[in-house]
């Protein structure tokens, strides 16, 4: 992606990661991997070569209601604790609700952190 002050402009994947379909939000991606759309909620990359399911709530006993498609990106509204999950991103309880009724692990989204990234959801 080029040095580390570089940042690009791309169209954000909103229609199929923020529950906006029919929209197209213009993003900046900076080196750090955060696109930040026209509404100002940041969306972050889901761990590559992954199709993280979508849940009604923070865990896996809750239903999947939509699975994302290879190379998603999230915008992510609030964060409330839940299950603990691993994946790629390490081991975390955290939850990220990507739009309402819509939570997916922290622990497939590339937020630089291993904790919460914005406010508590509630």
């Amino acid at each position: 992606m080029g040095s580390e002050n570089e940042s690009t402009t791309v169209a954000a994947r909103t229609a199929d990661t923020a529950g906006t379909a029919g929209t197209e939000a213009v993003a900046t991606m900076a080196a750090e991997d955060v696109a930040t759309t026209a509404g100002e909620v940041p969306a972050y990359p889901v761990a590559p070569g992954y199709r993280v399911n979508v849940r009604s709530g923070p865990g896996t006993k809750y239903p999947i209601v939509r699975t994302l498609t290879l190379g998603a990106w999230v915008q992510i509204y609030c964060q409330t604790p839940g299950e603990w999950i691993t994946g790629p991103y390490g081991t975390t309880n955290v939850w990220d609700n990507i739009g309402p009724g819509q939570f997916v692990s922290d622990a497939y989204v590339k937020t630089g952190s291993d904790g919460y990234v914005t406010r508590r959801c509630g």
